[in-house]
């Protein structure tokens, strides 16, 4: 199905602390419709500095509903690839440089005024970055932060409820509680000097912090290239209500996002609300004119709702799942057929979304005359087909390092293992005239244990108005000598010249920010540590008493070239233990690395 809505601006102003913003949609069919949906926002200084006081304990600390849990499996050698790992370099490669960026603490204390102390304690991080003009920004839940290339702060970080100008996440003791917002993406666009920042929405009621079955998502783009500076602010409805499976609404968890020439894109795995993700409809893709969000939609801008769901249904027996945008490095952008946007999915759908064994193929897709969205009408076509691939599997979860824990302790608690979630696929690069992507799995080390490792992709893509077509040109797995590797993301530049960044959990390391790059085979050859882990995962989310199982880890990092050929990357890892630098609930931190490839 294709719904065809329009976007149109008002202006606000982001720093009025506790100003109520509210956004009217009308669902359309195939018509285009009006969206109350812009404002200026402006970043405001944090009211922490330096090392703040302890955050302490108190009633709502924890948000009471989780809707982006993500699958947790265990898989068995059987049918599982078998690799040759690889020993962990005590070295850096070429260009490396790197700083802490953003740490749980500073996420739970962000917030200034009416949004002082209004932050929940959140894991995972669910890592942001894009780059350029000099400028960093890294985005995690739910805090955003600017800094400049040498690791300067540019901003404190701020909250991104304050940001987006929303309602604070709870005023405690016990509420109002405002939406809840999740899973932060950002994106740099090169061609036009603006930055973009996506975060999903769930209405809460005020009072209690239920869900009430409405959802959203906010789209943030900058009026201009410094990214410290003013911010129009964009939301639509996801809530699909005329959707079958919706009738106690829906929402779209993990929003990807991705660009080309004249379209920014945003596609999401739409759950049910009422009841609570029960109902799966597959992947939805949104399409806005990208000249329309940088010009601050003075015209109004369209925005294209596509259910990619049935695309999948007769062959694999369920819905799609994850297509994941592409991205671009530099301005070299696929302008055949009117423009051409890119997706990779992963095809592991045998028994529902993401619940899958394993899989030979992965999902190509094609949204072709993109430039028709800066039109009245716009006319897009989506076409997908199978690339065979090597196998992929669901993972394991990931054993890391023993060691000291600080809450574990306090519980009388082992330390956890840690999620590895599933083989969805993640973030895609379009350089140089291919893709690149990348899954978790579970792999078999000669003569070794079952772990998680990463099974990557390079793809030669080509597509017709109607059609698309790939073939797998280079492609292997990641795996380091008895220990796990998850969550990669692959940073291309314009050339072509890739590194990809992952977490490193294993019995001989703590939680770290690792990367690999290339040899000249195009295989990712050698493993290198960014920021290594000095403590176990020793957060809420590994503990029963706080309902958890397994230590909620990534759920994902990311990767991104400059324009000087630098890739940067961002990753979680574990640099504290204890209090003050650490909360009582959670001690992550991200660390922000860049190489030159």
């Amino acid at each position: 199905m294709h719904a065809a809505r329009r976007l149109v601006p008002a202006i606000a102003a982001l720093a009025v602390a506790g100003q109520a913003f509210a956004f009217g949609v009308a669902h359309a069919a195939t018509t285009a419709s009006s969206l109350h949906a812009a404002y200026h926002g402006t970043f405001a200084p944090s009211s922490i500095s330096g090392t703040p006081t302890d955050v302490p304990t108190s009633s709502n600390e924890i948000p009471a509903q989780s809707p982006n849990s993500k699958t947790i499996r265990h898989t068995y050698a059987a049918g599982t690839p078998t690799v040759q790992a690889l020993s962990v370099s005590s070295g850096q490669a070429n260009g490396f440089g790197g700083f802490q960026g953003i740490t749980h603490k500073e996420q739970r204390l962000a917030g200034t005024g009416d949004y002082s102390n209004t932050q929940f304690s959140l894991e995972p991080p669910d890592q942001g970055l894009c780059v350029g003009n000099g400028f960093l920004v890294e985005t995690v839940n739910n805090a955003v932060r600017v800094f400049d290339t040498s690791g300067s702060p540019a901003t404190e970080p701020i909250a991104l409820s304050q940001f987006f100008g929303f309602k604070p996440e709870v005023v405690r003791p016990n509420g109002p509680f405002g939406p809840f917002i999740s899973d932060p993406k950002c994106y740099f666009d090169v061609a036009t000097s603006r930055w973009f920042l996506t975060e999903l929405g769930i209405g809460q009621v005020p009072a209690t912090g239920n869900f009430d079955g409405t959802s959203f998502e906010a789209v943030a783009v900058s009026t201009s290239s410094d990214p410290s500076a003013d911010w129009n602010i964009y939301t639509f409805d996801t809530t699909d209500s005329a959707h079958p499976g919706c009738g106690g609404g829906c929402f779209g968890d993990q929003p990807l996002i991705g660009a080309d020439a004249y379209g920014f894109y945003v596609s999401t795995n739409e759950y049910s609300i009422k009841p609570f993700g029960t109902y799966y409809n597959g992947a939805q893709v949104y399409a806005m004119s990208k000249q329309g969000l940088e010009g601050a939609g003075k015209n109004g801008v369209n925005l294209v709702h596509i259910d990619s769901g049935p695309y999948t249904q007769s062959a694999y027996g369920a819905p799609s799942f994850n297509l994941q945008p592409a991205t671009v490095p530099g301005t070299t952008y696929d302008t055949s057929n009117g423009g051409t946007q890119y997706f990779v999915s992963s095809l592991d759908l045998g028994a529902g979304p993401a619940l899958g064994t394993r899989a030979t193929h992965v999902g190509l897709w094609a949204l072709t005359n993109t430039i028709s969205l800066n039109s009245k009408s716009p006319s897009l076509t989506l076409s997908f087909t199978a690339v065979a691939s090597e196998t992929y599997t669901q993972p394991p979860n990931m054993t890391q390092k023993k060691g000291p824990l600080w809450l574990g302790a306090q519980l009388n608690d082992p330390e956890s293992l840690v999620a590895s979630n599933d083989d969805r696929m993640n973030q895609v690069v379009y350089a140089n005239g291919h893709l690149w992507s990348a899954t978790n799995s579970a792999v078999k080390q000669q003569n070794g244990p079952t772990t998680t490792g990463i099974a990557w992709f390079e793809i030669a893509p080509s597509a017709t108005p109607n059609s698309v077509s790939g073939q797998m040109t280079n492609q292997g797995y990641l795996a380091a000598s008895g220990q796990n590797t998850a969550f990669p993301s692959i940073g291309v530049t314009d050339a072509g010249r890739a590194v990809m960044t992952f977490a490193l959990v294993g019995p001989d390391f703590y939680p770290s920010a690792a990367y690999a790059t290339q040899g000249a085979d195009g295989s990712f050859n050698t493993i290198y540590v960014a920021g290594a882990g000095r403590f176990p995962e020793d957060g809420f989310t590994g503990y029963k008493e706080f309902g958890g199982t397994v230590a909620r880890w990534g759920d994902y990092t990311a990767a991104v070239a400059d324009g000087s050929g630098n890739v940067w990357m961002a990753a979680e890892f574990i640099n504290d233990l204890y209090p003050p630098a650490r909360t009582f609930y959670a001690n992550w931190s991200t660390f922000v690395s860049k190489v030159t490839p």
